[in-house]
């Protein structure tokens, strides 16, 4: 029984396995080598044909102009000569519309360099009026500094003397509270 169940639920045999394999195989090797050769053979092809044309054997000097054949054309050394011509000065037109393009670009190259230019000269100028600024502000600030030190000192030496003659910093606090205590009195009468 549980081997006729297990038959059921194969979705494939062996040899289903061994086909699909095999074809999937086939298309891999299809993909990786297809390319390759169809590019070698499309350049095969016309190089066969080539050489199947047989030459042109006419005389185009005697036919008129404007029935030439286009394979005469090919092989006549005075209509390549005129199409060398055309083509040299096709060439050198298109050389000059270059150099003109690469001319113009160049001008605006150096346009915008000078403008850069310009603008590097007026950040500098700003620049040094800072560092001017700053300088001068550092110089006050020095000043500043040496009288404060100045007063300092002067502070220290009256302080130093008062000392000396018999001050005392609590003395005052209270001189100074007595003496408010004494005014507000004063105001209350």
């Amino acid at each position: 029984m549980n081997l006729q169940q297990n038959k059921k639920h194969e979705t494939c045999s062996p040899g289903m396995m061994k086909v699909a394999m095999g074809l999937m195989g086939l298309c891999l090797a299809g993909y990786i080598v297809g390319p390759p050769l169809y590019w070698h053979l499309t350049e095969a092809l016309p190089s066969i044909r080539r050489a199947s044309c047989p030459p042109c054997l006419c005389d185009c000097s005697s036919e008129p102009l404007l029935s030439i054949p286009q394979e005469c054309m090919k092989h006549e050394p005075d209509m390549s000569e005129e199409t060398e011509k055309n083509f040299t000065a096709l060439l050198s037109e298109e050389l000059k519309l270059r150099e003109a393009e690469a001319l113009e670009s160049q001008q605006r190259a150096d346009m915008a360099l000078l403008e850069a230019k310009k603008m590097m000269s007026q950040y500098q100028k700003e620049a040094d009026k800072c560092n001017m600024g700053m300088g001068t502000c550092e110089e006050a600030r020095e000043k500043a500094e040496a009288a404060l030190q100045a007063q300092r000192e002067a502070t220290a030496m009256w302080e130093l003397r008062a000392r000396q003659k018999g001050w005392k910093e609590g003395l005052i606090k209270s001189h100074v509270t007595g003496f408010h205590g004494a005014s507000m009195e004063a105001d209350n009468m």
